[in-house]
């Protein structure tokens, strides 16, 4: 590879590129763990309504244990809804991969993740997750030409 690489390119920010990013990058738990906040708090509010100390704020706790538990049950519908309603939806976003690292520029987000900042990646079957030490970032292989892809996955065996 060029030792000056540059990569460009523009996307959308559409419902499919969020599904993406949802379906490579959370896994979803359902096991009875999950569920343990929204357990907790239906219990003590079902508790405060037996003993009668506040019928308000017994039957607020047991609503937040029910919306705790759809929030887990209908995880990516609710994240995807939140992603749509955001300013950044539908919007174009141009992609840079250069030497020193990956950067995003929009109307309303602008980033960039350098190549010494990123930890690992990891490669998915659509795209790399660029773990950081304190956060997780998707990079969609879907606006990327061959080259590209080629150039994340050295940066990834040079990481190893």
């Amino acid at each position: 590879m060029n030792s000056e690489y540059s990569y460009t390119t523009q996307y959308t920010l559409d419902k499919s590129h969020f599904s993406e990013c949802f379906d490579e990058s959370v896994i979803i738990d359902t096991s009875i763990r999950a569920y343990r906040k929204a357990i907790i708090f239906t219990l003590i509010g079902v508790l405060l309504l037996l003993t009668g100390i506040n019928a308000y704020a017994s039957w607020f706790l047991i609503a937040l244990g029910v919306l705790e538990a759809l929030n887990i049950r209908y995880k990516k519908p609710w994240w995807l809804l939140r992603q749509m309603m955001s300013k950044a939806a539908n919007n174009e976003v141009t992609l840079t991969i250069d030497t020193k690292g990956i950067s995003n520029d929009s109307f309303y987000v602008k980033g960039t993740i350098l190549w010494q900042d990123i930890v690992s990646i990891k490669e998915t079957e659509q795209g790399f997750l660029l773990n950081q030490s304190k956060t997780v970032s998707y990079l969609s292989k879907r606006s990327l030409d061959d080259e590209a892809i080629a150039f994340v996955v050295s940066k990834s065996s040079r990481e190893a």
